[in-house]
């Protein structure tokens, strides 16, 4: 793939790659675990672009399936020669970045089990956030920690409170020349570690095998028709199963390229994510309800002269309780920049399904229930009503179970 200039909004230049295009490649249908995924791919297109990676300084780096993969088994060389042991947890606490992809797979070909937790917003909270992820590191007996420098200085308080904990390392520390790694990963073997939010008390551990991903991922991709020749473009935290499964291992299996930005960058100037799309034709994306609010109502038309949505056949809303009205205004907001209304998607996913669970059919666009809120609160009744009634409770539809999902009310 070449590169070519362009103007960013602010009209400094800036190094654009172009994205790998042509005839659709097939993917593989055989692998059963994401190891294999990868070495998949590097096999047969070693040079794809896998992910463009926009820095803090907005400059974008190509990684291509050999990189990823190379980068990959150095640092499983490192894991390894510090005695990892496979099916050992390991701690993964890094920003969006080249370092993070590599060492989320190094754990992997290293046979270990990565547990993504959030960074820190401001290096200056590190002591204070580990302390408060001390219980995920315990509950999940991680035996390494792969993160920023400045967390060497908690080492000491940690290891009192996480007994398994036997060193805090960073990427540079633990890269080592690739060597063959013994340890092959199997089906049944767990992937990752997803903890929940932890909004309705400690954050909850759930188990997700390679089976498990591959399954979700091969319900999902065939429900959108994604093909190589997507683009997604992505901000979401590679810490979440939307943004680690949906968007990541999405874009790994299926060979779309993925535009990938920190979530950071897009906080500091939302109209970025918007950007993307338009700059690199993105056709898919994910967001949960808040972002798609945000840039409805808080972006400055200034920031979006140019802007081109054309190219989006899928915007998908979830993580979060989907909001009708963030529906509307989204789309109403950005029709004129080319916005297809039928591209704005609500869907359902929980990580305990690994992510994916409920998608509406492709080009309905957003469907609306109404129902009486009195029947739904008092009786747990969903009675139809009159869209223009007082009572009115608006509930977008998220659409059907997922092909070999099912979806069960099993009590109250």
């Amino acid at each position: 793939p070449g590169s070519v200039s362009a103007l960013a909004p602010q009209g400094t230049p800036m190094l654009l790659h172009a994205l790998p295009h042509g005839a659709a490649i097939p993917v593989p249908e055989s692998a059963t675990t994401l190891n294999e995924v990868l070495e998949w791919h590097a096999a047969r297109t070693p040079g794809r672009t896998h992910v463009l990676l926009y820095g803090e300084d907005e400059q974008v780096e190509a990684l291509t399936y050999a990189d990823l993969l190379h980068n990959a088994r150095r640092i499983g060389a490192g894991l390894v020669a510090r005695g990892l042991a496979p099916q050992q947890a390991v701690a993964l606490m890094l920003p969006t970045g080249r370092d993070y992809l590599a060492c989320f797979f190094g754990i992997l070909l290293a046979g270990g089990i990565p547990v993504p937790i959030y960074p820190p917003a401001r290096l200056a909270q590190i002591e204070d956030h580990l302390r408060r992820h001390a219980r995920i590191l315990d509950n999940a007996q991680a035996v390494f920690i792969i993160t920023v420098p400045q967390a060497k200085t908690v080492a000491a308080l940690l290891r009192a409170r996480v007994p398994s904990l036997a060193e805090i390392v960073t990427p540079d520390e633990i890269g080592a020349e690739p060597a063959p790694l013994l340890y092959r990963a199997r089906a049944g073997d767990i992937a990752f570690l997803q903890y929940t939010s932890g909004s309705t008390g400690d954050p909850k551990g759930v188990v997700l095998t390679h089976a498990n991903l591959l399954a979700n991922l091969r319900a999902m991709g065939p429900a959108f028709r994604v093909t190589s020749e997507d683009v997604f473009v992505s901000w979401l935290p590679l810490y979440h199963d939307m943004g680690l499964i949906g968007a990541w291992f999405g874009s790994l299996y299926f060979a779309m390229p993925l535009v990938l930005m920190s979530p950071l960058a897009f906080l500091a100037r939302p109209a970025r994510w918007l950007q993307a799309i338009s700059r690199h034709r993105g056709t898919l994306t994910a967001a949960p309800n808040f972002a798609y609010e945000l840039c409805a109502k808080k972006l400055d038309d200034a920031e979006l002269a140019g802007l081109d949505l054309y190219s989006l056949r899928l915007a998908l809303n979830g993580a979060e309780p989907v909001s009708p009205a963030t529906l509307e205004s989204f789309i109403e907001r950005f029709v004129p920049y080319g916005l297809q209304p039928e591209a704005v998607t609500p869907v359902y996913g929980l990580a305990e399904s690994s992510v994916g669970l409920a998608f509406p059919p492709l080009g309905r666009g957003p469907r609306i229930d109404a129902i009486g809120r009195e029947a739904f609160v008092r009786e747990a009744r969903a009675v139809p009503v009159d869209e223009g009634g007082s009572e009115v409770m608006r509930v977008p539809a998220c659409g059907r179970a997922l092909p070999g999902h099912e979806i069960r009310i099993v009590d109250a």
